[in-house]
């Protein structure tokens, strides 16, 4: 099983890259927000691997940091109705720290906003992993929920609030902020980031 990849970066597409380790070319699928972090064409990229084995076939699905990773496997394994297209479609349009928040207040209409997540997905989404993402919920999956739950506040992540506050959508926060980070790069302060959303 593959659980983590180095090598080339040879293609890059929204969702989709292709990357070239020891000769051999690898199709791995991948949420936006790993996109956005992705090196030049050409360069040595590295991913964490979450190999899916079906009966047509294999499929890597592949991120740039272990939180996201975690969350997937939590979506797919742990959620009815929810396979791994449906599960990156989810971290592409939410970035984890405004998924996990939606999902600990039972944020229905957020989660709604997902592509392919109706009323009733959402709904599953809460009931199913409300207390495997929280601290203290029964049921808790230690090793995936201490990750997620571990990850300490980032400029990026009070950037967003920061915006909320200010009367954005999440989802519209969230993009704000990360398109902000690709022109500024990650030692790009909350300040920076919330000036560059509002195109100061």
């Amino acid at each position: 099983m593959i659980v983590s990849l180095r090598g080339k970066l040879i293609e890059a597409g929204v969702l989709r890259v292709v990357i070239e380790s020891s000769g051999v070319g690898y199709e791995v699928n991948v949420p936006v927000t790993t996109a956005e972090r992705l090196p030049k064409l050409g360069a040595e990229v590295f991913l964490l691997i979450h190999h899916v084995f079906r009966e047509d076939g294999q499929a890597l699905y592949g991120f740039a940091i272990a939180e996201e990773r975690e969350f997937f496997k939590l979506l797919v394994e742990k959620v009815s109705g929810v396979g791994p297209k449906m599960a990156l479609n989810i971290l592409s349009r939410l970035a984890l720290p405004i998924l996990r928040d939606a999902i600990l207040r039972g944020d229905v209409a957020l989660l709604s906003q997902c592509p392919g997540i109706g009323k009733k997905t959402a709904e599953r989404l809460v009931m199913e992993l409300k207390d495997k993402v929280g601290l203290d919920g029964p049921g808790a999956a230690p090793a995936a929920a201490a990750s997620i739950v571990s990850a300490q506040p980032t400029p990026a992540t009070d950037a967003v609030a920061a915006l909320i506050a200010l009367g954005f959508k999440p989802v519209d926060a969230d993009k704000g902020v990360r398109t902000a980070l690709t022109k500024l790069g990650a030692g790009a302060t909350a300040d920076q980031l919330v000036k560059a959303a509002l195109g100061r």
